[in-house]
């Protein structure tokens, strides 16, 4: 897994970044995606946002990530939950997991299949699957639309950080769906919907020093000087709370087959 180190802003991402909502594993569960019981493996997982909601429904969840940041925080986090007994965090990397072979009912990369190589993430994915089990990809993003606090926003981050390439999305994916098919999956099912997310000016500042492009990214002079500019652009162009953000979650999920890995 490559990209920002995002052991420079797991406090920011653990406090600040929203996981996401109810209505996420609602529609997982309803699709035959998860239940309750399921061996899960989370990929990229960050804090654990993922990993620490499939668990505090009933899974029993493993979360990798290669930042060691990132997991300590994680960690922290399950423990405060009272998740310790159900999920468990340990470096790794989605290309090379060093789990067993058809070890897990389901395999979630949340926010992240695009930092992977994807060709090898999907083959491992599947090794470690057992037949019939579940590679699930799901996003949950921000809308940049215009006039929008996050088009804004994204203005504010190319300011700062040129190299930065990830703004005017759309939320849809449809590239992960070759990616599961040359890896060998089938069945493929989709679904998502879109939901505004309340954030506070404080919160909404935190969301984005703990992104690819500000925190992950930026020295932490060069962050304090974006933080700043934004906090005045809040004040002066939103300075309503809570902020309002649209939001569209993504989700898109393929079988092993009941063949040889």
């Amino acid at each position: 897994m490559t990209g920002p180190d995002w052991s420079q802003t797991s406090a920011d991402y653990a406090r600040h970044r929203q996981g996401f909502p109810p209505r996420f594993y609602d529609l997982i569960a309803r699709e035959g995606v998860f239940a309750p019981g399921m061996r899960v493996l989370d990929l990229g997982t960050g804090t654990g946002t993922v990993a620490r909601g499939l668990a505090a429904r009933g899974a029993e969840v493993l979360g990798l990530d290669p930042a060691r940041g990132q997991i300590e925080a994680a960690r922290r986090l399950a423990e405060a939950e009272g998740l310790s007994a159900r999920v468990r965090f340990e470096e790794g990397l989605a290309e090379r997991t060093g789990q067993p072979d058809a070890a897990f009912d389901l395999v979630v990369a949340a926010q992240c299949w695009h930092w992977f190589d994807r060709a090898l993430a999907a083959a491992e994915a599947r090794r470690v699957l057992r037949p019939g089990g579940v590679l699930l990809i799901c996003h949950h993003d921000w809308l940049p639309l215009p006039g929008s606090v996050a088009h804004a926003t994204e203005f504010l981050i190319e300011a700062h950080n040129p190299r930065w390439r990830m703004g005017r999305g759309t939320g849809f994916y449809p590239a992960w769906a070759t990616d599961m098919a040359v890896a060998g999956f089938s069945g493929l099912g989709f679904g998502g919907f879109d939901h505004d997310a309340a954030y506070s000016r404080t919160d909404w500042r935190g969301r984005i020093r703990a992104s690819a492009g500000v925190g992950g990214a930026l020295d932490p002079g060069a962050v304090g000087r974006f933080d700043a500019e934004l906090a005045a652009m809040l004040d002066a162009r939103f300075p309503a709370e809570p902020l309002v953000v649209p939001h569209r979650v993504f989700a898109i999920w393929a079988r092993r087959g009941e063949g040889g890995a």
